[in-house]
């Protein structure tokens, strides 16, 4: 496809960069020249320097060409100007990043009116992802597939776990749960496991479940689920405001805390479930005052990448509880993975996970289409959603009858709203969607998955 990215700051190179291992034709947009170079000098892009809501700049840098322009500049207003342009200049389709508060439930009335296929909050998104691992402690990454009917739950197997020791293919036997583990991950090395894996404590692992099984499934393995009451918020920015308004819905306790006086005020009376305060959240006789001690989740979501590691590792050190981090710099995330700072919070690789999503969507392929695409295990694996056509040639066949390929698994089919955990007699019919999980990267239709 030929896609046009306009702003070149941190978003705008990570989308890029994702949608050129996806090998589009990319153009890049910005009205600074030094952010321009920096994608340029690092991709193989093409880069246009002007004003994004110039239409004589998107003409000349082929709008008329463009299938898809994604608007990621700094400004909501401009970004949906951009688009609302292009998509009367060129008729491409288009995608703008709007974060703020005040267009959350309102961009969807002005939606059509602006000529936007799809809009994209990163705050919001990330704040969700949070709410869902608060919501299942004992997770460390949470997908959701078929419209929020199967998720795909990672956690850690623990010594003394009725999994340490199990071979896969006794896990219905000894659980008595509809659950399957579709991916494992041991010593840095991720594998689809077969019947005959052997589980052993320290492998990370990740199991399909409807929501209402988790805590059953979890009790049943021997692993400890404490409901999360009480959360410390630790900085007033967008993403804090989304999560906080969440949790508030849940009936979970929320203190709030933001340096900016001002900003404080402002979040108290927005957020009247809340406790916010103001004050520094790195301050270790502050931390004591509000009982960091017993909180049962630290999200550490500061603008300032090292106030949140550092309050990350404070909070490691004297508390058990879950621990979220947001990280700005791409530099330091490969660093901090190895340090105990829980789940890392990036707004800029969500936005381009989602919007590779529905790129993959907008690519219709014989016999399927991708409706959801999620990167698994840093990446390691892929976890996608096909839609089954008319054509597909496995379709009506049982799956022990399939050649898959290897490092694949069919994780589950939906079927009108029923879920089915497939087994080798089960099979795919048109009109169902399936979930898979793969180890190959760039699969663009299901028939990819069946050896030629």
């Amino acid at each position: 496809m030929n896609i046009m990215i306009a702003g070149c700051g941190k978003v705008g190179k990570s989308i890029a960069m994702r949608l050129c291992e996806e090998d589009h034709q990319i153009t890049v947009i910005d009205i600074d020249e030094n952010a321009l170079s920096s994608v340029t000098n690092s991709l193989d892009v093409m880069g246009y320097h002007g004003d994004c809501t110039s239409i004589q700049t998107l003409q000349e840098a082929g709008i008329k060409d463009t299938d898809l322009l994604i608007t990621v500049t700094s400004d909501d207003e401009k970004n949906m100007l951009t688009c609302l342009i292009a998509r009367k200049a060129g008729g491409c389709q288009t995608i703008a990043r709007v974060r703020s508060p005040q267009y959350a439930e309102d961009i969807k009335y002005i939606k059509e009116d602006l000529g936007l296929s799809m809009s994209i909050n990163p705050e919001m998104v990330a704040a969700e992802e949070m709410l869902r691992l608060i919501q299942i402690p004992s997770a460390f990454e949470v997908d959701t597939f078929a419209k929020g009917r199967v998720n795909l739950i990672s956690f850690v197997v623990p010594a003394g776990s009725l999994l340490d020791g199990l071979q896969l293919k006794n896990l219905h036997s000894r659980i008595g749960m509809n659950a399957l583990i579709c991916i494992a991950e041991r010593s840095g090395k991720v594998v689809i496991p077969g019947g005959n894996f052997v589980i052993e404590a320290g492998d990370k692992i990740s199991v399909t479940l409807a929501l209402v099984d988790v805590n059953t499934f979890f009790n049943k393995v021997g692993i400890k689920t404490k409901p999360i009451k009480n959360v410390l918020i630790a900085g007033g920015g967008t993403m804090s405001y989304y999560l906080a308004n969440k949790l508030g819905t849940q009936k979970v306790g929320v203190k709030l805390v933001e340096k900016r006086p001002d900003r404080a005020d402002e979040l108290a009376e927005k957020l009247p479930k809340a406790m916010i305060i103001c004050g520094d959240a790195t301050d270790k006789s502050l931390l004591a005052e509000e009982s960091l001690d017993e909180m049962d989740a630290i999200c550490a979501l500061m603008n300032e990448d090292e106030e949140n590691i550092i309050l990350s590792l404070y909070a490691n050190k004297y508390t058990n509880a879950k621990m979220m981090t947001r990280l700005h710099r791409d530099s330091y995330e490969e660093i901090v993975s190895e340090l105990p700072v829980g789940h890392i919070i990036s707004t800029k690789k969500i936005t381009a996970d989602y919007i590779t999503r529905y790129i993959r969507s907008m690519q219709n392929t014989a016999g399927s289409d991708v409706e959801t695409l999620y990167r698994m295990m840093d990446g390691a694996a892929l976890g996608l959603e096909f839609n089954i056509r008319a054509g597909f040639p496995g379709a009506g066949k049982s799956l022990k009858d399939l050649p898959i390929i290897d490092g694949t698994l069919i994780c589950c089919i939906n079927r009108n709203g029923k879920i089915i955990r497939p087994g080798g007699n089960d099979t795919m019919e048109v009109g169902d969607s399936v979930v898979i999980v793969t180890t190959h990267k760039g699969l663009k239709s299901l028939d990819e998955i069946i050896r030629r």
